[in-house]
Order: C-alpha cells, then sequence, then structure tokens
C-alpha cells in the first residue's frame, strides 16, 4: 500500500509541476514572437487642428475635427505619384473596400506634400479619396513622412496611431483594419 501511495503522489506532484515548469521555459527560453498586427504602432499622437487646402475643387479639410469618429488612412507624398504613391493608394482602396459593411467607419486622405496638383486620372481612379496640402504642422505628426513610403491610420479621435510599410501588403492590411474595426467601439 505504501508504493502505491507513493505512485500516486508522484503523479500528483508531476501533474501540477510540469505545467509551470512548461510555462517558465515558454516565457523565458521559446518566446513567441507576440505580435499579431502589420502596421507598425506608433505612439499615438494627436493631429493639429490647421485647416489644410483641397486640392482640384476639394473642399478644405477643416483639422482634425473633420477626422473624428472615422478610420483614416493616409498617405503622404508629392503630387506626381510613383509606382510607389500607386501602390500605396491602391492597398488604402482595397482596405476600405474589404471592410464591406463596416466600409463606412474608414475614410482615405492624402496629404500632397508639395505645390503640384495630382493628375486627373489619379483622382479619377481613386474617386472618394480626400486630397489636400500638407501643412508642416501635420507633417511633423507624422514620423517619417518626408519620406512618402509609409501609409498611417489615424483612429476615429484625431491620433496618429500606426504606420504601414511603403510598398504594404494589401491583405494584411486588410486584417489589421478588420481586427480594428471589430474589437473598437470607437468610430
Amino acid at each position: 500500500m505504501q508504493r502505491r501511495d507513493k505512485i500516486t503522489f508522484a503523479v500528483l506532484a508531476l501533474v501540477c509541476v510540469v505545467p509551470v515548469v512548461v510555462s517558465y521555459l515558454a516565457f523565458f527560453v521559446w518566446q513567441p514572437e507576440g505580435r499579431m498586427n502589420y502596421g507598425e504602432l506608433i505612439r499615438p499622437e494627436p493631429l493639429p487642428d490647421a485647416t489644410l487646402a483641397g486640392i482640384d475643387g476639394q473642399a478644405a479639410l477643416g483639422g482634425r475635427e473633420v477626422l473624428k469618429g472615422y478610420w483614416t488612412l493616409v498617405y503622404v507624398g508629392p503630387a506626381a505619384c510613383g509606382a510607389g504613391c500607386e501602390e500605396a493608394l491602391f492597398a488604402m482602396r482595397q482596405s476600405r473596400i474589404a471592410q464591406r459593411r463596416e466600409m463606412s467607419r474608414v475614410e482615405r486622405l492624402w496629404l500632397v506634400s508639395d505645390g503640384g496638383t495630382p493628375h486627373a486620372q489619379i483622382l479619377k481612379a481613386h474617386d472618394s479619396l480626400r486630397v489636400v496640402r500638407a501643412a508642416p504642422a501635420w507633417l511633423e505628426k507624422l514620423p517619417d513622412a518626408d519620406l512618402g513610403v509609409h501609409v498611417y491610420l489615424v483612429d476615429p479621435l484625431g491620433n496618429v496611431m500606426m504606420r504601414f510599410p511603403g510598398h504594404p501588403d494589401v491583405a494584411l492590411v486588410i486584417r489589421d483594419l478588420q481586427r480594428l474595426l471589430k474589437f473598437s467601439g470607437v468610430g
């Protein structure tokens, strides 16, 4: 009978100790990536209230108040839209369309960083895209905006909170937006 009690105690000890040992090993030795999002989370920065002039007959953007209530994809770049610009605008459009019923919660904005005017063909291909002239105060709030390679995400409270790489993977941007819209009670 004593041998049976020892075996029972050993099994019970193993059942209690093994999960703790495995959890320590998993945390300190086999650390997972722990990142689910594709876009890079950045420190939230509120956009300034500066009014931005509209381009090509579009109305001026009256500061960050206009963006409040919407998740907004923002691209910063010159009016001469090259391949990288077209790729970013395409990713923004497809990401918004892919949200289906939630599409009305997502807006798109192109901040033109120079004095030029975008080609009419680009504007026609992206019909509901807001196009405005960038203000220096806005560019200061967007990390690396002068490089013209990122797509930024502004939350419904008017804070820049995420940026996607210069050549965004559309499927991954869509996934990030779906996750945000699903779990966000704002916007």
